[in-house]
């Protein structure tokens, strides 16, 4: 791995970790067992870092969220449990820039153009949960009037964004597995007054699962 992209990754452990506030490129340099000049050579300061950071999370979140938007309606698209692991794929791309979402108030106060393009992500979730609620209409899985709908999609979008933060709050450090099933699974509690008994059926499954890594988790 170059030395440029060990940069990037160790940033991103050590702000994950630790907290991007409480980290420097001194540390990031004294992690990677570097002298703090040849950090200085790829990146001109922490603000570099996060930019670029934010740059690849950006792209790879993207390239997610506009699956559902961009592809025709299909039976697949309306299908609750294709749809559970769809949102794990995007929880999971979230988690692993997790300390955007834990510090996320202060970063975007400090970082102008992250705030500008972070607001078209959450708009870019927006769309996408509307456009898998609107398939799960058309297969007739959930039944929703038009101001419903709209609720629906906005406390979901309100959900999968604050989810990590709120996690962290709570819980503190724990197995991503745990945060990342009951992020997904809180979205499905929003859906799951619209269900039909078929597909009730499969929640109730996700529920008993998350129980379960409860139960093994003490």
């Amino acid at each position: 791995m170059k030395t440029r992209d060990r940069i990037l990754h160790t940033s991103l452990a050590l702000f994950n970790d630790e907290g991007e506030e409480q980290t420097t490129t001194i540390d990031i340099a004294n992690e990677m067992d570097i002298s703090p000049g040849n950090l200085y050579y790829h990146f001109k300061g922490k603000d570099e870092l996060i930019a670029e950071l934010f740059g690849q999370y950006e792209l790879a979140l993207s390239g997610t969220l506009t699956a559902p938007i961009e592809s025709p309606l299909s039976t697949s698209q309306g299908n609750i449990e294709d749809n559970w692991y769809y949102l794990y794929v995007v929880m999971e791309e979230m988690y692993q820039y997790r300390f955007l979402y834990h510090n996320l108030d202060n970063i975007l106060q400090r970082y102008p153009d992250i705030r500008r393009r972070f607001k078209r992500l959450i708009q870019l979730q927006r769309a996408a949960l509307f456009a898998i609620c609107q398939a799960l209409i058309q297969e007739s899985v959930i039944e929703t009037g038009e101001q419903q709908l709209l609720g629906l999609v906005d406390n979901m979008t309100l959900n999968l964004t604050f989810w990590l933060s709120y996690d962290s709050l709570l819980h503190g450090e724990r197995k991503p597995a745990m945060t990342i099933h009951q992020g997904v699974l809180q979205l499905l509690t929003l859906v799951a007054p619209y269900l039909g008994s078929e597909q009730l059926g499969f929640y109730r499954d996700c529920e008993a699962i998350y129980h379960t890594m409860l139960e093994q988790e003490d």
